[in-house]
């Protein structure tokens, strides 16, 4: 595995930092002067995120429990509290990793500076912060069809930090949603409870739904012998409805209890929100990205 890299994109503003499965896109703005200092602290602190973690991955491939662990690396204790409020049901520190190296590399990037918004997105799962006055656009996939909507948040709205989980997604999901974002206070948090809602979005024992062992696709899976989800067929739309009001009924739960502010749940064509996330009808941006307006 090659070492930490960094370079500008073609455009020249945005920053890729890539080491190993992260693989970052930042971007800020404001003065000028401020931004270039700003991106030299988040390539900084970029090149020792990875080591930090793998000596630690043991213990933060474990199912989190109601009594903190004490981890060393600052990213690993981002993962620990995100998924510690959580821990009723089965969650491991994994479950938070990408939003939690997002909000690290943010912190870097934001450590002294005056910076007007800046963003780190982590495949998908970003942090995201916004000076007072101050809004971004962010592209959301989940319609399954190749296509995104768009929601705008603003700074008085307390969010820093998006994710969203699937089965349709980069890790291993239990439940059938083609996707769920969520927006939280911080990326981590977004991170823990994208995972946990997509996991609900389920319809156990089903005969079109194809599960597997996770060992079985990856050996040292934090998740073990638990079934996860490969495919899934043909579904009624008394059927999908179900499995989405599953996921809804926690959504619902968690931003009772001020875990989440908002999550949009897709599957199959339809779909729930939980709180105030009003989406754009869909346009012809492809992906999860921030877009910057």
């Amino acid at each position: 595995m090659n070492g930490p890299q960094a370079h500008w994109l073609e455009d020249g503003k945005r920053l890729h930092l890539n080491h190993g499965p992260i693989d970052l896109i930042v971007e800020a703005f404001g003065d000028a002067g401020e931004c270039a200092a700003a991106y030299a602290q988040a390539v900084t602190r970029f090149q020792t995120i990875l080591v930090e973690l793998v000596d630690e991955l043991t213990e933060l491939r474990k199912p989190a429990s109601l009594d903190p662990r004490a981890f060393v690396g600052p990213t690993a204790r981002r993962m620990e509290a995100a998924v510690l409020p959580l821990a009723q049901s089965f969650i491991t520190p994994m479950a938070a990793v990408a939003g939690s190296v997002a909000d690290e590399i943010l912190a870097a990037l934001l450590a002294g500076r005056k910076l007007d918004r800046a963003y780190v997105n982590n495949g998908g799962d970003s942090a995201i912060h916004l000076n007072a006055g101050r809004s971004m656009t962010l592209s959301i996939a989940g319609t399954a069809h190749g296509l995104a909507d768009r929601i705008t948040i603003r700074a008085e709205d307390g969010i820093g930090g998006v994710a969203t989980s699937g089965w349709r997604g980069r890790s291993f999901s239990l439940g059938i949603a083609d996707a769920v974002t969520v927006l939280a206070r911080t990326g981590a948090e977004a991170d823990a409870a994208a995972t946990l809602i997509a996991n609900a979005v389920d319809l156990p024992g089903h005969p079109a739904i194809r599960c597997v062992p996770a060992r079985e696709l990856v050996p040292d899976s934090d998740l073990g012998e638990r079934l996860v989800t490969t495919a899934v067929g043909p579904l009624s739309p008394i059927e999908i409805a179900a499995a989405l009001d599953s996921g809804l009924a926690v959504a619902d739960d968690f931003r009772r209890n001020s875990l989440i502010a908002a999550a949009a749940l897709f599957l199959a064509g339809q779909s729930r929100i939980s709180g105030s996330m009003a989406l754009a009808a869909p346009n012809k941006i492809l992906g999860k990205e921030v877009v910057h307006a």
